[in-house]
């Protein structure tokens, strides 16, 4: 090779090399720029005492003991739910409720077709009617042939068939009252009665569909006793008793009530390794079949600081409080953390005992 053409080559790749490690320099540079290194985001020098103390209450650091818990997501179910079906084949002829409507017990839900059972529940009373008749001429019967049969003027023979049509209408007469309570109890199921004090949930026929026996004609519940169901796995379904009070949050109303468990099913899932725990309680208002609640199962306690959040005064990122020491006052960062109502915890930067100002709304 030329000896003139190497000496170019080499002179072109240590140019090469030279631009590749300015420009990588140059970028690094750039990014350290631009993640604020080069710039103190705190003072470097010591916060300095400040005469006087910033208006505004002088507040004690404290210690707080909390409950540590867990939630376990679950589902509202009612306690009291009924589907209510026909005992009949029938005809729908009345509806009087819709989805949502509120009953009392024994109010008319539904009417069906009853002209067949009217029909047979006549029927019935006229046989019972005809049965008295004839049993009443039995006892006449009986009782004149008592009379002869003591003065010998008709055998015993005579006699006893008179006492045995006695019986026989007797029992007749059973039968034909026990045909009328049974023609009036499917006379009943002609009109569908409220069993509770409840919501409807939902009505499934209308005015001219027919039905069979077994049939499910509406849902029931009672919107008083409301429970929430929870899938509990196994180490903290162990926490839990029967009658213990816990916490529930039904998170769509954004709601934090407390709950009784009411039930622990035995018997875990073989998939989910989880127990079924049902939580009743109070019911706020708005509270329906199928929402998403949580229940929390409580742990232990744990010792959280706490310091009111007025007294935070927050610059950017950093969190600053004044604290009192002596008549002055000192800026001080801190980290915070979950908020209690007015109260916000402490993670860092304070220690129980000391004093922070709260300033004045003004």
């Amino acid at each position: 090779m030329n000896p003139l053409k190497t000496k170019r080559w080499d002179s072109m790749k240590n140019r090469n090399l030279i631009s590749f490690l300015v420009s990588g320099f140059i970028i690094l540079m750039l990014l350290l720029w631009l993640s604020g290194k080069f710039s103190s985001k705190v003072p470097s020098h010591p916060a300095k005492p400040s005469a006087g103390n910033p208006n505004g209450e002088t507040v004690t650091v404290h210690l707080v003991r909390m409950p540590l818990s867990e939630s376990a997501a679950g589902t509202v179910q009612a306690v009291h739910e009924t589907t209510i079906a026909s005992k009949i084949l029938s005809r729908v002829t009345e509806v009087n409720i819709k989805a949502g409507q509120t009953v009392k017990k024994d109010d008319v839900l539904l009417r069906l077709d009853d002209t067949d059972l009217r029909a047979k529940f006549q029927q019935a009373k006229s046989n019972v009617t005809m049965v008295e008749a004839a049993l009443n001429q039995a006892v006449i019967d009986e009782k004149r042939l008592g009379t002869l049969l003591k003065s010998n003027a008709i055998s015993q023979q005579e006699y006893d068939k008179v006492a045995t049509k006695l019986k026989s209408v007797t029992a007749e007469l059973k039968r034909s009252q026990e045909a009328v309570n049974e023609t009036q109890s499917i006379l009943d199921y002609a009109s569908i009665l409220s069993p509770i004090d409840g919501t409807v949930i939902d009505k499934k026929v209308d005015v001219g569909d027919t039905v069979v026996p077994g049939q499910g004609l509406l849902k029931l519940f009672d919107p008083t006793r409301m429970q929430l169901v929870a899938n509990v796995r196994e180490t903290l379904a162990l926490r839990l008793k029967v009658g213990q009070n816990i916490g529930v949050k039904i998170d769509s109303l954004n709601k934090i009530c407390s709950g009784t468990v009411s039930e622990i099913v035995p018997e875990s899932s073989s998939t989910s390794r989880t127990f079924l725990v049902k939580v009743t309680g109070p019911c706020p208002e708005g509270i329906y079949t199928g929402m998403f609640g949580r229940i929390y199962i409580p742990l232990a306690d744990e010792q959280v600081l706490l310091i009111p959040s007025k007294a935070v005064k927050r610059s950017g990122q950093l969190e600053m409080v004044a604290v009192a020491e002596n008549g002055t006052f000192i800026r001080r960062a801190v980290r915070t953390g979950r908020i209690f109502g007015d109260d916000v915890e402490v993670l860092s930067g304070l220690k129980e005992g000391e004093n922070v100002v709260v300033p004045d709304k003004s």
